[in-house]
């Protein structure tokens, strides 16, 4: 398993849209490209010194082939998607792990 860790990092007066907009409409729309298993969405328990809030939204792929295509065929619009709507409120970190077994 892959697991696809998103972390961003929002600007405290932009969060509640962000998270509405993530729930309704962003997720769902990475959820709908069939690439990816299940998704977590958590909420870092600390804010950044700046005052801004952190998240950390987790998508799983089966394996790197799949999650390949993600990023071949889907993530350019899908993260262009979220530059247009919330421009310089936010800061993002991807990550890729591995299940150890």
């Amino acid at each position: 398993m892959i697991l696809y860790n998103v972390t961003v990092n929002i600007e405290k007066q932009y969060e509640e849209e962000w998270v509405t907009w993530m729930k309704s409409t962003h997720i769902p729309d990475v959820l709908a490209t069939g690439k990816f298993v299940e998704n977590k969405f958590y909420r870092i328990m600390h804010d950044s010194e700046d005052g801004s809030a952190n998240y950390s939204v987790q998508y799983f792929a089966e394996n790197m082939d799949r999650l390949m295509e993600y990023q071949r065929e889907f993530a350019p619009a899908l993260q262009q998607d979220a530059i247009n709507k919330f421009k310089d409120k936010f800061v993002v970190f991807r990550t890729l792990l591995e299940t150890v077994e």
